[in-house]
Protein backbone atom coordinates (compact mmCIF):
# COMPACT_ATOMS: atom_id res chain seq x y z
CA UNK A 1 0.00 0.00 0.00
CA UNK A 2 0.87 3.24 -0.77
CA UNK A 3 0.22 4.83 2.33
CA UNK A 4 2.27 1.84 4.84
CA UNK A 5 5.10 3.05 6.76
CA UNK A 6 7.41 0.20 8.25
CA UNK A 7 6.97 0.17 11.87
CA UNK A 8 10.80 0.26 12.92
CA UNK A 9 10.53 -0.63 16.69
CA UNK A 10 9.41 -4.32 15.20
CA UNK A 11 13.04 -5.41 15.18
CA UNK A 12 15.16 -5.00 18.48
CA UNK A 13 18.31 -2.84 18.15
CA UNK A 14 20.41 -6.94 18.23
CA UNK A 15 18.47 -7.98 15.24
CA UNK A 16 19.07 -4.96 13.24
CA UNK A 17 22.63 -5.46 13.78
CA UNK A 18 22.40 -9.27 12.58
CA UNK A 19 20.52 -7.93 9.42
CA UNK A 20 22.77 -5.40 8.19
CA UNK A 21 25.76 -7.79 8.98
CA UNK A 22 24.24 -10.38 7.28
CA UNK A 23 24.34 -8.54 4.07
CA UNK A 24 28.23 -7.50 4.79
CA UNK A 25 28.79 -10.98 5.02
CA UNK A 26 27.37 -11.38 1.93
CA UNK A 27 29.49 -8.92 0.11
CA UNK A 28 32.82 -10.40 1.86
CA UNK A 29 32.17 -13.56 -1.18
CA UNK A 30 32.31 -10.70 -4.06
CA UNK A 31 29.08 -9.73 -4.79
CA UNK A 32 29.25 -5.82 -5.50
CA UNK A 33 25.17 -5.63 -5.60
CA UNK A 34 22.98 -4.67 -2.89
CA UNK A 35 24.96 -1.92 -1.58
CA UNK A 36 22.16 0.73 -1.88
CA UNK A 37 20.15 -1.83 0.01
CA UNK A 38 22.70 -1.49 3.15
CA UNK A 39 22.74 2.23 2.78
CA UNK A 40 18.80 2.41 3.00
CA UNK A 41 18.43 0.25 5.59
CA UNK A 42 21.38 1.64 7.61
CA UNK A 43 19.73 4.99 7.52
CA UNK A 44 16.12 3.38 8.47
CA UNK A 45 17.60 1.09 11.45
CA UNK A 46 19.40 4.30 12.64
CA UNK A 47 22.36 2.29 12.84
CA UNK A 48 26.12 2.71 11.60
CA UNK A 49 27.16 -0.44 9.74
CA UNK A 50 30.86 -1.53 10.25
CA UNK A 51 33.12 -3.14 7.45
CA UNK A 52 33.75 -6.41 9.81
CA UNK A 53 34.43 -9.16 7.55
CA UNK A 54 37.15 -9.83 4.60
CA UNK A 55 37.67 -12.55 2.45
CA UNK A 56 40.32 -12.65 -0.41
CA UNK A 57 40.27 -15.69 -2.90
CA UNK A 58 43.77 -15.11 -3.70
CA UNK A 59 46.48 -17.64 -2.37
CA UNK A 60 49.74 -16.32 -1.20
CA UNK A 61 51.26 -15.55 -4.08
CA UNK A 62 49.46 -15.92 -6.96
CA UNK A 63 47.93 -12.90 -9.02
CA UNK A 64 44.29 -11.87 -8.72
CA UNK A 65 42.90 -14.74 -11.12
CA UNK A 66 41.69 -16.28 -8.21
CA UNK A 67 38.95 -13.55 -7.50
CA UNK A 68 37.92 -13.52 -11.29
CA UNK A 69 37.49 -17.17 -11.37
CA UNK A 70 35.40 -16.84 -8.48
CA UNK A 71 33.12 -14.23 -9.89
CA UNK A 72 32.43 -16.30 -13.05
CA UNK A 73 31.78 -18.84 -11.18
CA UNK A 74 28.81 -17.16 -9.01
CA UNK A 75 27.47 -15.26 -12.14
CA UNK A 76 27.85 -19.07 -13.82
CA UNK A 77 25.44 -20.37 -10.97
CA UNK A 78 23.25 -17.31 -10.38
CA UNK A 79 22.41 -17.31 -13.72
CA UNK A 80 22.10 -20.89 -14.78
CA UNK A 81 24.97 -20.58 -17.21
CA UNK A 82 27.12 -23.44 -18.32
CA UNK A 83 31.16 -23.42 -18.15
CA UNK A 84 33.67 -25.19 -20.47
CA UNK A 85 36.74 -25.92 -17.73
CA UNK A 86 40.45 -27.36 -18.25
CA UNK A 87 40.89 -29.35 -15.66
CA UNK A 88 43.55 -31.64 -13.31
CA UNK A 89 42.22 -34.31 -11.38
CA UNK A 90 44.18 -36.36 -8.37
CA UNK A 91 46.01 -38.46 -10.75
CA UNK A 92 47.33 -35.89 -13.00
CA UNK A 93 44.89 -35.95 -15.92
CA UNK A 94 44.19 -33.13 -17.56
CA UNK A 95 40.63 -32.83 -19.39
CA UNK A 96 38.18 -30.63 -21.15
CA UNK A 97 34.58 -30.66 -20.26
CA UNK A 98 31.08 -28.68 -19.84
CA UNK A 99 29.62 -28.29 -16.66
CA UNK A 100 26.79 -27.02 -15.72
CA UNK A 101 27.71 -25.20 -12.20
CA UNK A 102 25.17 -25.91 -9.08
CA UNK A 103 26.60 -24.92 -6.10
CA UNK A 104 29.93 -23.61 -4.95
CA UNK A 105 31.23 -24.96 -1.58
CA UNK A 106 33.87 -24.14 1.16
CA UNK A 107 35.14 -27.36 3.16
CA UNK A 108 38.12 -27.58 5.19
CA UNK A 109 39.97 -24.83 4.05
CA UNK A 110 39.42 -25.83 0.62
CA UNK A 111 36.86 -24.11 -2.07
CA UNK A 112 34.93 -26.86 -4.33
CA UNK A 113 32.70 -26.44 -7.35
CA UNK A 114 29.34 -28.84 -7.41
CA UNK A 115 27.76 -28.77 -10.89
CA UNK A 116 26.29 -31.54 -13.51
CA UNK A 117 29.20 -32.63 -16.00
CA UNK A 118 27.59 -33.27 -19.65
CA UNK A 119 30.93 -35.46 -20.37
CA UNK A 120 30.36 -37.68 -17.73
CA UNK A 121 26.28 -37.35 -17.77
CA UNK A 122 26.81 -36.78 -13.81
CA UNK A 123 27.21 -34.95 -10.86
CA UNK A 124 30.81 -34.10 -9.84
CA UNK A 125 32.75 -31.78 -7.39
CA UNK A 126 35.19 -29.76 -8.72
CA UNK A 127 38.17 -28.09 -6.54
CA UNK A 128 38.44 -24.80 -7.57
CA UNK A 129 42.51 -24.91 -7.57
CA UNK A 130 42.22 -27.44 -10.30
CA UNK A 131 40.54 -25.54 -12.21
CA UNK A 132 42.98 -24.34 -14.84
CA UNK A 133 40.51 -22.52 -17.45
CA UNK A 134 37.45 -21.11 -16.87
CA UNK A 135 35.23 -19.30 -19.96
CA UNK A 136 31.72 -18.81 -19.24
CA UNK A 137 28.84 -20.15 -22.28
CA UNK A 138 25.71 -18.61 -23.10
CA UNK A 139 24.13 -21.84 -22.96
CA UNK A 140 21.64 -22.26 -20.23
CA UNK A 141 20.68 -24.92 -18.49
CA UNK A 142 17.69 -26.05 -15.66
CA UNK A 143 19.19 -26.66 -12.65
CA UNK A 144 19.13 -30.41 -11.35
CA UNK A 145 19.05 -31.04 -7.67
CA UNK A 146 22.71 -31.65 -6.29
CA UNK A 147 21.98 -35.35 -4.37
CA UNK A 148 23.59 -34.42 -1.01
CA UNK A 149 24.57 -37.55 1.14
CA UNK A 150 21.90 -38.21 3.97
CA UNK A 151 24.42 -39.04 6.37
CA UNK A 152 28.28 -37.73 6.43
CA UNK A 153 29.44 -40.23 9.04
CA UNK A 154 28.90 -43.29 6.78
CA UNK A 155 31.85 -42.42 5.02
CA UNK A 156 34.38 -44.44 6.83
CA UNK A 157 38.38 -43.71 6.24
CA UNK A 158 41.46 -45.47 7.89
CA UNK A 159 42.76 -44.98 11.38
CA UNK A 160 46.18 -42.92 11.30
CA UNK A 161 48.19 -42.38 14.22
CA UNK A 162 51.06 -39.84 14.10
CA UNK A 163 53.76 -38.45 16.24
CA UNK A 164 54.70 -34.64 15.51
CA UNK A 165 57.76 -33.12 16.44
CA UNK A 166 57.15 -29.86 18.77
CA UNK A 167 59.12 -27.51 15.57
CA UNK A 168 56.31 -28.34 13.74
CA UNK A 169 53.18 -27.73 16.60
CA UNK A 170 51.96 -24.14 14.40
CA UNK A 171 51.38 -26.26 11.53
CA UNK A 172 49.41 -28.90 13.53
CA UNK A 173 47.29 -26.95 15.34
CA UNK A 174 46.84 -25.37 12.15
CA UNK A 175 45.64 -28.13 10.07
CA UNK A 176 43.93 -31.19 12.87
CA UNK A 177 40.95 -30.75 15.09
CA UNK A 178 42.14 -29.56 18.67
CA UNK A 179 40.01 -32.58 19.31
CA UNK A 180 42.73 -35.38 17.28
CA UNK A 181 45.65 -34.04 19.06
CA UNK A 182 47.27 -35.16 22.08
CA UNK A 183 49.84 -33.02 23.65
CA UNK A 184 53.04 -34.72 24.91
CA UNK A 185 55.46 -34.15 27.84
CA UNK A 186 58.36 -33.16 25.94
CA UNK A 187 56.22 -30.95 23.64
CA UNK A 188 55.50 -33.32 20.59
CA UNK A 189 51.70 -33.69 19.41
CA UNK A 190 50.50 -37.05 18.81
CA UNK A 191 47.48 -36.98 16.78
CA UNK A 192 44.93 -39.53 15.93
CA UNK A 193 42.64 -38.93 12.74
CA UNK A 194 41.21 -40.78 9.57
CA UNK A 195 42.38 -39.92 6.20
CA UNK A 196 41.56 -41.85 3.39
CA UNK A 197 45.14 -43.36 2.09
CA UNK A 198 46.32 -42.34 -1.35
CA UNK A 199 49.02 -40.26 -3.21
CA UNK A 200 47.55 -36.88 -2.03
CA UNK A 201 48.22 -38.34 1.70
CA UNK A 202 51.73 -39.29 1.20
CA UNK A 203 52.67 -36.13 -0.57
CA UNK A 204 51.05 -34.47 2.71
CA UNK A 205 52.85 -36.40 4.72
CA UNK A 206 56.08 -35.93 3.23
CA UNK A 207 55.76 -32.07 3.32
CA UNK A 208 56.21 -32.49 6.95
CA UNK A 209 59.61 -33.82 6.33
CA UNK A 210 61.59 -35.82 9.24
CA UNK A 211 59.08 -33.66 11.80
CA UNK A 212 56.50 -36.37 11.47
CA UNK A 213 56.69 -40.21 12.46
CA UNK A 214 53.49 -42.80 11.15
CA UNK A 215 52.88 -44.91 14.44
CA UNK A 216 49.80 -46.72 12.23
CA UNK A 217 49.34 -48.14 10.07
CA UNK A 218 52.79 -49.71 9.93
CA UNK A 219 52.44 -50.48 5.96
CA UNK A 220 52.37 -46.83 5.34
CA UNK A 221 56.12 -46.33 7.01
CA UNK A 222 57.14 -48.32 4.21
CA UNK A 223 55.42 -46.31 1.61
CA UNK A 224 56.59 -43.39 2.73
CA UNK A 225 60.07 -44.13 3.18
CA UNK A 226 60.32 -45.28 -0.50
CA UNK A 227 59.01 -42.17 -2.06
CA UNK A 228 61.61 -40.14 0.35
CA UNK A 229 64.43 -42.21 -1.01
CA UNK A 230 62.55 -41.37 -4.62
CA UNK A 231 62.97 -38.19 -4.19
CA UNK A 232 66.45 -38.31 -2.76
CA UNK A 233 67.46 -40.39 -6.04
CA UNK A 234 65.91 -37.17 -8.12
CA UNK A 235 67.84 -34.19 -6.06
CA UNK A 236 70.94 -36.00 -4.33
CA UNK A 237 74.30 -33.64 -5.31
Amino acid sequence: MQDFVLDKAILSENEKQEVLMAIQSIFATGYTGGKEILTKLSALFNVNTRNWLEVDFTCWGKNAYDNTKFEQLKTAVTQCKEIEIVYENTNSERSKRIIQPLKISYKSKEWYLKAFCTKRQDFRIFKLNRILKLELLENTFVPKPYPEPENNLSQTFPRLILLFSKEIAYRVYDEFDVTEIEYQKNGDLLVCTAMPIDTWLIGYLLSFGAQVEILEPKYLKGVLAEQAQEIYKKNKP
